[in-house]
């Protein structure tokens, strides 16, 4: 058999390094157990790429695995074996266990790369050996129960249409009906396909609240390794009241039920008639410690300093974005997204070449950047978030309008990146109430 090797060395009281060697197996192994992986999906007379290039040590409990392998269930499989204590033989007890499982099973934590050899320089290592992360299984969806167009962020979001096909957009017409079997086939996309966790909530005609599908412009959460001291939760002001009024205090409380030490509430400004939008406004790189804030009605520049000095991020960059009609784009999430090691941005969009070249330095420092036009963004293509599916790999959740408008070549980058690109039909949230996937999913830490 041809094959490369893999040994996974442990003392009596915790994993050590992986290390990878060349000998005729490759084995994970230790007193009394041993591991040969192979490729169970590679032709006889196929050339195989070496194991050292598919997994890399990057110290104690930690592992870098090739995201072609990390990401493909048809992967590294390992067939283990037990020795007999009578007469010192090794016999196979389980066939074919799939390497990520069995690297989790034996408590070594990983992180998936497009290259191994340089592995330490992702950002998804940085942060494994952090204790940090980008992304989460868990988030807060509100069904858009009382869905309808919300006057009052029309003014200043040219996402939105006051009508679809001629029809009624009021809360409680057929749009409404349309909008939830939308909104349907996403939460079964996130939560069968993806294996997400899902806080659903509902709202209705009472809470006057149309745009209450989209929960994450007025909260978010932090845990204590993001902010290096306490987990947190915030509260935003919201530019209008209706929005305000998404602020439920029968949602609060049961957010505030999984213990966040800090509750930082700066819905105070509204009265001052300065707004931050949530992650609306805020587009966070968790890991780094740099929030990327596009500068609007909805962005007041002085409370994105407040929030980040609050949170103890490092750095806030800043910039002004014009969409292909012109006018401002009234959030940083609809043409930005960060993940862990992969960032999509409409650059083009940013206008003063200054800001452009610190915002594209600033991602490019960590992040593989992925950009995108005027035309994409208007897809919604800046409205994707990153997620980790119920296997604990990164994810992509994004609308199929902006799923379709990205190029092959995009698709393929991100893909390096992540384990799957998961997408759902919301065209008609996405035509009446100007906000994509991104927009409905508020993220719990």
């Amino acid at each position: 058999m041809r094959a490369n090797c893999l040994r996974l060395l442990r003392s009596s009281s915790t994993s050590c390094p992986i290390s990878a060697c060349r000998t005729s197996m490759g084995r994970l192994s230790n007193a009394s157990s041993e591991h040969t992986a192979r490729d169970a999906f590679t032709p006889f007379n196929a050339r195989e790429y070496p194991l050292h290039s598919t997994i890399a040590s990057l110290g104690e409990g930690q592992a870098a695995v090739h995201s072609a392998a990390a990401f493909n269930p048809q992967g590294i499989v390992v067939d283990e074996y037990v020795q007999d204590k009578a007469n010192g033989v090794y016999r196979l007890t389980n066939v074919a266990t799939d390497l990520l499982r069995l690297l989790r099973r034996e408590n070594i934590k990983v992180c998936a790369v497009p290259d191994v050899a340089a592995a330490s320089k992702q950002n998804s290592a940085k942060a494994m050996q952090r204790g940090a992360r980008q992304c989460t299984n868990e988030v807060l969806m509100i069904a858009p129960t009382a869905f309808g167009f919300n006057d009052q962020t029309a003014q200043d979001n040219s996402f939105m249409h006051a009508s679809r096909e001629g029809g009624s957009t009021d809360a409680g017409s057929d749009v409404t009906q349309h909008v939830l079997r939308e909104f349907s086939g996403l939460y079964r996309e996130l939560t069968e396909s993806a294996g997400i966790q899902v806080n659903l909530f509902q709202h209705t005609l009472s809470h006057g609240t149309p745009d209450a599908v989209f929960p994450n412009n007025w909260f978010s959460t932090h845990p204590a390794s993001e902010t290096g001291q306490k987990s947190a939760m915030v509260l935003y002001p919201m530019k209008t009241k209706n929005r305000a009024a998404e602020r439920r205090e029968d949602i609060i409380a049961c957010i505030q039920q999984r213990g966040y030490s800090d509750m930082f509430d700066m819905s105070s400004s509204e009265a001052s008639n300065k707004y931050l939008e949530g992650t609306g406004a805020l587009v966070p790189d968790r890991i780094n410690g740099i929030v990327y804030v596009n500068l609007s009605e909805r962005a007041d520049e002085k409370l994105a300093q407040q929030w980040a000095d609050q949170l103890g991020y490092k750095d806030v960059v800043t910039f002004r974005t014009l969409d292909k009609r012109s006018k401002a784009v009234y959030h940083t999430n609809v043409m930005l997204c960060v993940g862990t090691d992969v960032a999509i941005v409409c650059a083009e969009g940013v206008k003063d070449d200054k800001e452009r070249q610190r915002l594209l330095s600033s991602l490019g420092s960590h992040q593989t950047v992925v950009q995108i036009t005027s035309d994409q963004m208007d897809a919604l293509c800046g409205n994707v978030l990153e997620l980790e599916d119920g296997k604990g790999l990164p994810i992509l959740a994004m609308s199929t309008q902006a799923y379709n408008a990205f190029t092959e070549d995009q698709r393929k980058t991100m893909l390096k990146h992540v384990a799957a690109i998961h997408h759902a039909p919301i065209d008609t949230i996405e035509h009446v109430g100007g906000g994509g996937v991104r927009c409905s999913l508020a993220e719990l830490f």
